[in-house]
């Protein structure tokens, strides 16, 4: 049983959401053991919303960066923390090297580029007994992959009702009429976004309703969410880049129902707690699904799909283009008909 355990943090905001069931068993494997989180800036406000993470400490490296002079000594200092495990949640050379410059006993994580000598707690990944990523994280919580049962819990944020407060009051806003929310980004590329004539024609369905229509995202999908906005008459309230990921996760909790691309807004929209309706075009939900009993998928299943391009390699981008408010609007339906 290890007495304090240290979790290397994914770059991407999707899969850290996806880590919260691996540090829950984490939790449950050592009882009472305090479990530290090694985050970027951008990510750290999901971690403060798991009760499993004791500590989030920063990572101060973006993307891609290499700085390997800076990762030793950075691990270093983090080896001085008195850790029994760290977790490579990434399969990166800069994250093995991260872990190994720790000097912790136990170094736990996937083979990947070249770490065979910077990990000793190496797992040869299954894809095909894993296609989850959220299973692929909880495994290497266990003693062994084959210790995993293959299970895994949902993620679930802690949302503070005073916390909520204070972000509707900070951007003058009200649940006096029910939310809709759109996470209309996708950083990967277009072709994993949902056009915006078709959500602006879901947000005049919605607003004919009495609904009042959220746009959430970062300022990279201002412009996307004002086009949105243009296209529905104005119908909108556009918050992208205008609210912390802090507290983009109270909004978010506030909504009937989101309508997200496969993003890590929705993830963070599953997690919650809202009903999600989560849209597909490149990608597959057989990977990265929402992790919620209250989101369903819609997705045309074409035979050009899932290509996993960032761009539609055939020019049309049918697989989004045809997916028509009609039936986004139908699953959503049904969706409430369950609740």
């Amino acid at each position: 049983m290890y007495k304090k355990i240290l979790v290397l943090s994914p770059s991407w905001i999707g899969d850290c959401v996806m880590t919260q069931p691996m540090l829950r068993r984490l939790r449950e494997r050592h009882p009472g053991c305090t479990i530290d989180v090694f985050a970027p800036k951008w990510s750290q406000a999901v971690y403060r919303r798991m009760p499993e993470a004791d500590g989030i400490l920063d990572n101060p490296f973006g993307h891609g960066a290499l700085r390997l002079r800076e990762r030793w000594r950075v691990g270093r200092e983090l080896g001085k923390r008195g850790y029994d495990q760290v977790i490579a949640t990434a399969g990166s050379l800069k994250m093995g090297l991260l872990a190994f410059a720790t000097g912790i006993r136990r170094r736990t994580g996937y083979v990947g580029e070249q770490r065979y000598l910077l990990l000793n707690d190496i797992r040869r990944l299954d894809k095909a007994a894993l296609p989850l990523m959220v299973d692929r994280y909880t495994a290497l919580a266990c003693e062994s992959q084959a210790d995993f049962d293959g299970v895994s819990s949902r993620p679930a944020f802690a949302i503070s009702p005073a916390s909520v407060a204070a972000a509707l009051a900070k951007h003058n806003l009200n649940t006096d009429k029910p939310v809709i929310a759109f996470c209309s980004g996708a950083e990967y590329g277009p072709a994993k976004r949902w056009p915006a004539r078709h959500f602006a024609e879901t947000a005049r369905h919605y607003a004919a309703r009495g609904h009042q229509i959220w746009l959430f995202g970062s300022h990279k999908d201002a412009a996307v969410a004002e086009e949105i906005n243009a296209l529905s008459g104005g119908l909108c309230t556009n918050l992208c880049g205008k609210t912390a990921l802090d507290d983009a996760i109270d909004l978010l909790a506030c909504a009937d129902t989101a309508f997200c691309n496969d993003s890590g807004l929705m993830h963070i929209a599953a997690a919650a707690g809202c009903r999600l309706v989560a849209i597909y075009g490149s990608s597959s939900p057989e990977h990265t699904p929402p992790l919620s009993s209250r989101a369903r998928i819609v997705t045309l299943n074409l035979d050009c799909s899932p290509c996993f391009r960032r761009e539609c390699p055939l020019g049309h981008t049918d697989c989004l283009n045809k997916l028509y408010p009609e039936k986004v609007i139908a699953i959503a339906e049904d969706l409430d008909k369950a609740a």
